[in-house]
């Protein structure tokens, strides 16, 4: 799929991390990008750097994310791109000094980071299968999730984030397949250990020695570096039903 100017796009969790980088390069390539987050002076700000729209919005819940989607859609028409990007990241061990994982901390992960993706993808297909097809393919729209690299190696602590991000992985395939006869694509991305505001927080000390966990290159990945492939993903046409591993060859220890 082409991204022009006529190309509207949904970016969740768009104020910061791996979502604002891939609001900045769709709209640097030409995009018209609505960020959808909670943080509303991050998301005022990032909108206002990417010359889009911030919509503030709890993707766990599917009112708000059909009235933010309204929102959008009222400002740049139907989007034909979509980038789920929201997520937390608590650590928490299922047992810890006698006492079971926080139930009500576990359903909140899933809340945000698979309940909010689905809530967000499965809308926004079904305006997407309203569009007129584009290109040789007839494309109508792309929808792209964030995995995790935790969705295949979770570490201790990591519990409710990997289940999370393995239903992620999970739901691709069988998306994609759905979609399939309305010309809508559905992927996902799972990233290793990147530069995010969460990263950041850490020491120096700290980040080189997680960076220096990555086989090759030994270092941090940079959110720009995700987006790069986000961007791909929507201008690559035969991508469709799976989830790309952006990690440098690592695979988690334990801790």
């Amino acid at each position: 799929m082409k991204i022009s100017a006529d190309s509207a796009a949904i970016v969740s969790g768009g104020a910061s991390g791996l979502g604002l980088a891939t609001a900045r390069r769709l709209a640097g390539a030409g995009a018209r990008v609505a960020i959808l987050d909670l943080n509303e002076e991050a998301g005022t700000a990032a909108a206002a750097e990417i010359g889009g729209i911030f919509i503030a919005t709890d993707v766990t819940q599917p009112d708000a994310v059909a009235d933010a989607l309204d929102s959008a859609r009222a400002a740049y028409g139907t989007e034909r791109i979509c980038v789920a990007c929201a997520g937390i990241a608590p650590a928490a061990k299922t047992v810890s000094r006698g006492n079971a994982h926080d139930a009500a901390l576990f359903a909140r992960v899933i809340g945000i980071n698979l309940v909010g993706s689905f809530n967000l993808a499965s809308q926004s297909a079904a305006a997407m299968t309203a569009n007129a097809p584009e290109g040789s393919d007839g494309e109508r729209g792309v929808i792209i999730h964030t995995a995790s690299v935790a969705a295949y190696d979770g570490q201790i602590g990591q519990t409710a984030y990997a289940a999370s991000k393995g239903g992620v992985a999970g739901m691709v395939l069988p998306m994609a397949r759905d979609l399939a006869d309305k010309a809508v694509r559905v992927m996902a991305i799972a990233p290793g250990v990147f530069k995010t505001p969460m990263v950041e927080a850490f020491p120096q000390e700290v980040q080189d020695a997680i960076g220096a966990q990555v086989p090759f290159p030994s270092r941090l990945g940079d959110p720009d570096e995700f987006a790069a492939l986000a961007q791909h993903i929507v201008e690559n046409s035969m991508l469709n039903g799976g989830v790309i591993r952006l990690d440098g060859a690592i695979r988690m220890p334990p801790r």
